[in-house]
Order: C-alpha cells, then sequence, then structure tokens
C-alpha cells in the first residue's frame, strides 16, 4: 500500500508544488515594486501598505501549502472533510496533468460545495488518497480515455464514471492521438490489483464495476 501511496503522491506533487511556487513569485514582484518605491522622489504611503499587504497574504499562503504537506500524513490527526471539499481538493490536484492529455474532470452539480452543513468523515488524508486512487486507475486502464465523472452515490459515497471517446484539448480541440503518450513517467501504474489493496489498507471499501469505480467514505 505504501508504494500505491507514494505513486499517488507523487502524482499531486506538480500541483501542490505549483501552490507554494505561486506565492513565491508574487512577493518577488512585490519585494521589487516596493524597492522601486523607495528609490523614488516622494513616498507614497498608502501604496506601500497595499504592498506590504499583498506580501502578507502570499506569506500566509505559502505558510499554508507548506503546512497542507503534513496533511498527506497519515500518522497525523486531522478534523476530517465533508465530501464536496473532497471532491474539490482532489479534482484541483489532478485536473491540469488530466486537461494537458484531452481528459475532463466533470464533477455533478450535487457535489459543489454549499451553504449548508454537510457531514465530515473522518481521516481525510485517507479519503484523499482514495479518491485520487480511483482517479488514477480509470486514468490507467481506460482505453481511449476522454472524461471521469464524479457523483454521488448515496449519501455517503462516490461514483466515478470513465467516458471513452475523443479527447479534447481545454480549448475544445481534438488531441493528437500520441498526445496520451506524453504523460509523466511513472514507476507504477494504478490497476484494480493496486486499488483495492489500497481500500483494503485504508479500510474502506471499493467496488470496481468495468469503467466505474465505487468508494464509501465511512471505513468498515
Amino acid at each position: 500500500m505504501a508504494g500505491v501511496r507514494h505513486e499517488l503522491l507523487t502524482r499531486a506533487l506538480p500541483a501542490l508544488r505549483h501552490d507554494m511556487v505561486a506565492p513565491l513569485s508574487v512577493m518577488r514582484m512585490g519585494l521589487l515594486l516596493l524597492k522601486h518605491r523607495s528609490a523614488a522622489e516622494t513616498f507614497d504611503e498608502a501604496a506601500w501598505e497595499r504592498q506590504i499587504g499583498s506580501i502578507s497574504e502570499q506569506i500566509d499562503a505559502l505558510a499554508d501549502g507548506v503546512r497542507s504537506l503534513r496533511d498527506w500524513e497519515l500518522a497525523v490527526s486531522d478534523d476530517g472533510t465533508t465530501r464536496s471539499a473532497l471532491v474539490a481538493r482532489c479534482a484541483s490536484l489532478m485536473r491540469a496533468a488530466f486537461e494537458l492529455n484531452g481528459i475532463r474532470l466533470q464533477v455533478d452539480e450535487e457535489l459543489a460545495p454549499g451553504p449548508g452543513d454537510e457531514p465530515r468523515f473522518p481521516e481525510g488524508a485517507s479519503l484523499r488518497y482514495l479518491v485520487l486512487g480511483a482517479l488514477g486507475f480509470l486514468h490507467d486502464s481506460t482505453e481511449d480515455l476522454g472524461a471521469i465523472q464524479i457523483a454521488a452515490d448515496g449519501p455517503e459515497g462516490l461514483r466515478f464514471t470513465a467516458t471513452r471517446g475523443q479527447k479534447e484539448s481545454p480549448a475544445g480541440d481534438p488531441v493528437p492521438p500520441m498526445a496520451g503518450a506524453l504523460r509523466a513517467p511513472r514507476k507504477l501504474a494504478i490497476d484494480a490489483i493496486a486499488l483495492q489493496a489500497l481500500a483494503d489498507g485504508l479500510g474502506y471499501p471499493v467496488v470496481i464495476e468495468g469503467d466505474t469505480v465505487r468508494l464509501s467514505l465511512r471505513s468498515t
């Protein structure tokens, strides 16, 4: 199971890295602007305060990104997650990589975060690995994969359905047949055995039915 988790974390790392690099870029630009303004003959106190406030916000965002790395450690206790937040986070981690290969991630409207109180499910780190495992399985095992739809499966489950068909770029243009071969190198393909081992190790039931994967967010 550790090998499967390591593979899934490796696939999510580009998005995690981007979340931490983006604030650094904004901070660097902010510091250059402050340096430029410090050399000016006039002092605009309001502009300085706005720029310092912007840099402070980016420092907070960077700190949040660094702290989020702890969320991937199963040994670290957490306060759980809601189903919609879980889906939103996992979709954001994989959307760019999937769409670059013409694979669309479609999240059902029922899973959109709303103002109401949603039930929280414990062990958010385990559930994150489980959802990424389902996405990785359909990605690796479905020929001519065009899209993956994520929908609710009862009050405490998720259903992932692969759709075969024409791949499209984010702009809506067809993706050349060889584009799928340009996926980032990986050491481990997430097949049915790997996904089942991950679910068993984390203690959650999973059902694979052809191009569909069903997960329960309650451990057994």
